[in-house]
C-alpha cells in the first residue's frame, strides 16, 4: 500500500467506510516484527518503523472508538482522536515492557477519546476533576433503575468508585438533568439524546482485545517456563496445578519414591522458576 495513504489515514472524515476498509489492508504484526520495529524507532528514531507500528494498529483504534458511539459525536472524529492517542503510545512504547503494543496503547487511545467527549458533549462541562471524570464514565452503568438514586445507593456508588458522596449526587444532577439545546425530545421512541447512552464496559472492545493479548502473552511465558523444567518437575507441576483430579503430595511421593516434603520442595522450586518468567 502506498505511503501516500498516510495523510488520509490520519483524517478519516471523508468516507468512514472506505477508511475502515483501508486500515484493514494493513497486516497485523507478529511479536518479533513488532519488537524489531519498536527497537528501531526507540534506538534509531526510524520514522518508517513508527509508521508501520501505527498503521498496523489503526483497526484497533476503530474498535475502541466504536464503543463510544452513543455520545452523539461523529465516529470519524472519535477515530481521529483515538489515532492521536495511538501515535502518543507508539512514541512512548518500549518493547522491554513485556506487553504488546495494543495492550499498551489502549490507555492512550481511550484517554484521547475521553478528553474529546468531555470537551464536546455539552456546553456546560460535566467533568473537570479526576473524580468527576471517573463518575462521568461510570455513573450510568452503576444506576440500577431509571429513577433518581436514594441515599443508600448514592453511598454505595461513592464507595465503589472511591469518591465523595456529594460528588455522586452532584454528578447525577448534572449528568441526567436535561439540556434543552442538546437533549432531544423523547416523543419518538427511536430517537434518544446523548444522556441516554453510556459505554457498557462489559463488552468494551479494547478491554476484550487487551485481555486476549495478555492471556496469550501469559500462556507463552508459562509454556516457555515449563519447557525449561526437567521432566520430573514438569510432571509434578502439571499434576498439582493443571490436570484434574489434582495429585496429592503423598501420591507423588509414593510414585517417585521420595518424601512428601521433597515433592513440596521440587514443586516450590519449579513454581519459582515459572514466576521468574513474569519479571524478567
Amino acid at each position: 500500500m502506498s505511503r501516500a495513504l498516510d495523510v488520509s489515514l490520519a483524517l478519516p472524515t471523508q468516507d468512514l467506510a472506505a477508511y475502515k476498509h483501508a486500515v484493514h489492508q494493513f497486516p497485523l504484526l507478529e511479536l518479533h516484527e513488532e519488537r524489531d520495529l519498536a527497537e528501531r524507532f526507540r534506538d534509531k528514531e526510524d520514522l518508517d518503523a513508527a509508521w508501520h507500528l501505527v498503521t498496523s494498529h489503526l483497526r484497533f483504534v476503530v474498535k475502541i472508538a466504536r464503543g463510544y458511539a452513543g455520545y452523539g459525536l461523529g465516529e470519524a472524529d472519535l477515530v481521529q482522536e483515538g489515532n492521536v492517542g495511538l501515535m502518543k503510545a507508539v512514541k512512548r512504547f518500549d518493547p522491554n515492557f513485556g506487553v504488546r503494543l495494543a495492550s499498551f496503547a489502549a490507555h492512550w487511545i481511550k484517554a484521547e477519546i475521553h478528553e474529546f467527549i468531555l470537551r464536546n458533549w455539552r456546553i456546560v462541562k460535566v467533568a473537570t476533576t479526576k473524580a468527576q471524570r471517573k463518575l462521568f464514565f461510570n455513573l450510568r452503568g452503576k444506576k440500577k433503575d431509571l429513577g433518581w438514586l436514594n441515599a443508600k445507593q448514592t453511598d454505595q456508588i461513592a464507595a465503589e468508585l472511591d469518591v465523595r458522596t456529594r460528588d455522586v449526587a452532584e454528578m447525577e444532577k448534572r449528568l441526567f438533568g436535561r439540556d434543552e439545546a442538546f437533549d432531544l425530545p423523547n416523543d419518538d421512541a427511536e430517537v434518544y439524546a446523548p444522556a441516554v447512552y453510556i459505554e457498557d464496559e462489559r463488552y468494551e472492545p479494547s478491554q476484550a482485545v487487551e485481555q486476549a493479548e495478555w492471556d496469550q502473552h501469559t500462556a507463552c511465558l508459562i509454556e516457555h517456563g515449563m519447557a525449561a523444567l526437567d521432566e520430573r518437575s514438569r510432571d509434578i507441576v502439571k499434576r498439582r496445578w493443571v490436570l484434574e483430579p489434582k495429585a496429592t503430595l503423598h501420591e507423588l511421593a509414593d510414585e517417585y519414591s521420595v518424601s512428601a516434603e521433597r515433592i513440596r520442595q521440587i514443586e516450590a522450586a519449579a513454581l519459582k522458576r515459572l514466576r521468574a518468567q513474569f519479571v524478567t
